[in-house]
C-alpha cells in the first residue's frame, strides 16, 4: 500500500496516524529500540504539525519548545508547517521547527 502525504491526509487520517505512531512507538520502546522510537515519535511531530494552522505562528513572536523545557524559539519566517528561525541563548545557527513543537508562553 503506497502511503499518503500528511498534507493530503484529513483531519481524520491524521489523528488516526498519530494514533498508530504513537503505539509503534511506545512498542519500539518496550523492546528497546531506541532509533526506531525516536523516528517514530518525529514521525508523530510531524503529522500533528498538519492539524495546526501555520497562520496562528507569528513572524518575530518567540515560543516554548515543547519537550524541551526553558528552551525558546522566536520565528524569522514561515514556510507550510515549518517554522524557521533560532533557539534564543544558543547557536545563532538558523533551523527550521514543525510548528507542533511550538508551544505559546503564557
Amino acid at each position: 500500500m503506497e502511503e499518503k502525504r500528511y498534507s493530503t491526509m484529513t483531519e481524520y487520517e491524521l489523528k488516526q496516524e498519530i494514533s498508530k505512531l504513537h503505539e509503534q512507538a511506545r512498542k519500539a520502546e518496550q523492546m528497546g529500540m531506541v532509533s526506531e522510537f525516536a523516528v517514530l515519535e518525529r514521525k508523530a511531530i510531524m503529522a500533528k504539525a498538519y492539524l495546526l494552522n501555520p497562520r496562528d505562528f507569528k513572524k518575530k513572536e518567540i515560543y516554548e519548545i515543547d519537550g524541551d523545557p526553558g528552551k525558546y524559539f522566536q520565528i524569522e519566517y514561515m514556510n507550510g508547517v515549518f517554522a524557521w528561525g533560532y533557539r534564543l541563548g544558543e547557536s545563532k545557527e538558523e533551523e527550521a521547527l514543525p510548528i507542533s513543537m511550538l508551544k505559546v508562553i503564557k
